[in-house]
């Protein structure tokens, strides 16, 4: 092979097993001199390179440092940004998030939020809620919608402002579609019990009443 890769190899093989070997495996400029150096010493008299193959070399070695520069100052953005992400998510505990749903559960205080999400505008629409047992305890004309996701509060409490046992609850929200009414994709709100970090560096939401949630399924924070 060539004076160069001779060089390369040996630079390699004199550095492994080394102490520190993240530190003796990253080329500078000093090792980058020295190659040169010894790259100069080893040419054949006969046949010696001309100056646009240094250039390039050098180059390619000054690309090399370059990207290396970039690559870890990315590493430490992504690092710190992803720092911050968790410190954020810690800020979501005993706050309500919407995910995907019909079922979440209904404490002894506060209220359910019901995003429904309409395909297209209907004439009329429809809440109604079951109970953990599956029976229907309380329904809502919704009247008119436009497409699109619209917000609905359910309190809690019946007509008599009683409220209802904590527990489990189940909500489908129909709209018109001609003469036939269609079930609606729906998006429940749940409290946020932990957060919990996992190994890759993913954030999964520990849900009162829906379990686990990792947050790329939430779609609205409270």
């Amino acid at each position: 092979g060539s004076a160069l890769s001779k060089v390369l190899a040996d630079y390699s093989l004199t550095r492994e097993g080394a102490a520190d070997t993240k530190k003796n495996n990253e080329m500078g400029r000093n090792e980058f001199l020295k190659l040169l150096v010894a790259q100069l010493e080893n040419q054949d008299p006969t046949k010696p390179q001309d100056n646009g193959e240094f250039v390039a070399q050098l180059a390619q070695f000054s690309s090399l440092e370059e990207s290396q520069k970039m690559s870890a100052s990315f590493a430490g953005f992504a690092s710190a940004f992803q720092s911050t992400q968790h410190l954020q998510a810690t800020s979501l505990v005993g706050r309500p998030v919407h995910v995907s749903g019909d079922t979440t559960a209904l404490g002894t205080t506060g209220a359910v939020s019901v995003i429904a999400d309409l395909e297209r505008s209907t004439s009329q629409a429809t809440l109604s809620v079951y109970d953990p047992a599956g029976t229907l305890v309380d329904s809502f004309d919704l009247g008119p919608q436009a497409s699109g996701r619209a917000e609905f509060l359910w309190t809690g409490f019946d007509a008599n402002e009683q409220r209802f046992p904590a527990g489990m609850y189940t909500f489908r929200v129909a709209a018109a579609d001609g003469e036939v009414a269609k079930a609606v994709p729906t998006f429940l709100s749940a409290n946020v019990n932990s957060v919990t970090i996992e190994p890759g560096g993913s954030l999964t939401l520990n849900l009162a009443g829906n379990g686990p949630k990792s947050l790329d399924e939430v779609i609205q924070i409270n």
